[in-house]
């Protein structure tokens, strides 16, 4: 049978990187497009490859087909083809280029088809192209819309209309969101996602995402969806994502749920889990207001893995070049498939030859600028990735999540199995105490004492929560804080010694005097008292450096004072250094100690 090729060229107003994302983005597109999810399987071979296979059915035709990865470089260009197994055709390859154009840019989307049969044949002959084109063409006529900001949806289909009931609803629900202190007047907004938008929209709803998007503050987005939830709009789920693909191969809705690792069959590896890098929170529609169907629409897309740069399949003992030019930052180099991994620094000009070898992959001597050279020495069919090592910013990961009292307030019940623990690689602790608390009730009184040191819990608290931190529990008269941003722990700090001295100027019936130490580094995440604690020297060094504290001083450690922005922001303060026997410690333990 012969192959038919047919080129479509469009124009739009904006630059290639504002066209991308929009006409790269294959699952959005396929869903717009009105075409089928398909049904995957995965199979590992030998060589370490994956053979992926799919299903679906157009209309009353069955097809099957091999699906092979997809090939791009960021902003330029992709490459997506399918072998049939079943179906009308024998192959499928759609290829899509955005180049510049003056001020803006054009781009041309080509589909070459090779049938399988004489019904295929006359298809392709007949109806098949025209179709194509014109659908296609329109949309790409309302993605220039939407980039011009003529209409809020890429592809411009209509929303579907929801009952009545469940609009009702959902009105009900914005209203009490706003009533608490997390809608941030963004509420409204956010149902109407729900409600409108494209199913891979909704999905699985990114809080650090949507304010990229919608351009609001991300802890804003944060509270915003925490509360969404318990206000029964949407529902959290728990991502245990492959470390390679990023993408999630075990969800369940409860952190007593969460697997001890999960295999990723794109990637044919098996991983574990970690709060800091790979358990992520995120949301979807409560079922009672909008069902969502699992399924893929696109199994490989240069947008369902926006962080990979290159995506490039490369056949044994070859090298390919192709131009690409990627802005400065951390990259990693690796396979689609299971093996070795490579981080560099790239400081500009000519990007280093991603060469592969059996064991190893690394960075070789700069390819000319404006080029990437990738060379496969091994005996097989490899596909290379460069991907941005910056993927995680839009992860809500569970170490920030759980260190935000919006979340502790809201589901307590979100808690580890009983003798489950989950490493965490990164958090800082505030240990607070009072000092003197025995001397405080003997001198002003047991009553007036308890409202004052009542009123200390909930100043403290306030100030906690309003520098994004989260308080883990309160022992006797002491707190202990938790915080994703080191920076935050050392602000919140500054601002209790401020605060409790203006307290102890006015009218408190008594001065206060806070004791107070910071420190960061790995942990483990357990549950203690039915709650969501915390374990380990790290835990056990904050809590001791706290009671090295004299009161109205701030003692950090070492590895605290050291995090880059935290020692930019005592630049600002006169410090001293200091050390000191602390139990559970073989040797004394040096820190700084901040005063005034």
């Amino acid at each position: 049978m012969a192959r038919h090729k047919r080129e479509w060229i469009w124009q739009f107003d904006g630059p290639p990187e504002t066209v991308w994302p929009i006409l790269a983005d294959t699952a959005r597109f396929n869903e717009a497009a009105g075409l089928p999810k398909q049904d995957i399987v995965e199979t590992p071979q030998p060589d370490g490859s994956v053979l992926y296979e799919a299903s679906a059915r157009q209309g009353p035709i069955k097809l099957a087909w091999r699906e092979a990865p997809v090939n791009w470089v960021a902003n330029q260009w992709f490459e997506h083809c399918r072998y049939f197994t079943k179906g009308p055709f024998k192959s499928l390859c759609a290829t899509f280029r955005v180049v510049s154009e003056g001020a803006g840019s054009t781009g041309i989307y080509t589909a070459e088809v090779e049938a399988a049969s004489l019904l295929g044949e006359l298809v392709l002959r007949t109806v098949f192209f025209s179709m194509v084109g014109r659908k296609f063409t329109r949309m790409a006529a309302a993605a220039r819309r939407h980039l011009n900001g003529e209409n809020i949806r890429p592809f411009g289909d209509a929303p579907k209309k929801p009952e009545a009931k469940i609009a009702a609803r959902v009105a009900q629900i914005v209203a009490a969101i706003e009533e608490t202190p997390h809608g941030h007047g963004h509420a409204g907004r956010l149902a109407d996602r729900v409600m409108h938008g494209q199913e891979v929209d909704v999905v699985k709803i990114r809080p650090l995402a949507l304010a990229n998007e919608w351009q609001i503050d991300r802890h804003e987005a944060i509270e915003l969806c925490l509360e969404a939830t318990r206000a029964g709009l949407l529902v959290l789920r728990w991502d245990l994502l492959c470390p390679r693909c990023r993408v999630a191969k075990a969800v369940v809705g409860g952190l007593d749920e969460l697997p001890t690792g999960a295999h990723c069959g794109t990637c044919n590896i098996d991983y574990g889990r970690d709060f800091s890098r790979n358990v992520e929170l995120s949301f979807q529609p409560a079922p009672g207001v909008r069902g969502v169907d699992y399924g893929e629409y696109c199994l490989f897309g240069p947008m369902s893995t926006p962080h990979i740069v290159v995506h490039i399949t490369v056949p044994a003992g070859s090298r390919r070049s192709v131009e690409a030019r990627l802005t400065p930052g951390p990259y990693r180099l690796r396979t689609l498939e299971a093996g070795p991994e490579a981080d560099i620094e790239y400081a500009g000009g000519g990007f280093p030859t991603v060469e592969l070898t059996p064991d190893d992959v690394a960075p070789g001597a700069d390819a000319p600028d404006g080029t990437i050279v990738l060379a496969n020495e091994t005996a097989f069919e490899r596909t290379f990735v460069i991907e941005e090592r910056a993927w995680v910013a839009d992860a809500l990961t569970a170490d920030r999540v759980t260190s935000i009292q919006a979340f502790r307030d809201l589901f307590s019940d979100q808690v580890l199995r009983p003798g489950d623990e989950i490493a965490v690689q990164r958090i800082s602790l505030m240990f607070t105490d009072l000092r003197g608390s025995t001397a405080l009730y003997e001198a002003i009184g047991d009553a007036a004492a308890y409202r004052l040191v009542r009123n200390h819990f909930s100043l403290l608290a306030g100030i906690v929560r309003s520098h994004h931190g989260a308080v883990v529990k309160t022992i006797g008269d002491a707190v202990m804080a938790a915080f994703h941003v080191p920076e935050d722990a050392l602000e919140a700090a500054l601002a209790i010694q401020r605060e409790v001295a203006s307290l102890n100027d006015g009218d408190a019936g008594g001065p206060i005097v806070i004791k107070l130490g910071l420190h960061t580094g790995p942990c483990i995440a357990v549950t203690l008292n039915e709650r969501l604690d915390y374990f380990g020297t790290m835990v056990n060094l904050a809590a001791r450096l706290q009671s090295e504290s004299v009161g109205g001083d701030i003692v950090l450690s070492l590895a605290f004072a050291e995090d880059v922005a935290v020692a930019d922001r005592l630049r600002d303060f006169a410090m001293s250094s200091e050390a000191a026997n602390l139990k559970g410690f073989d040797a004394p333990v040096p820190y700084f100690r901040i005063t005034g």
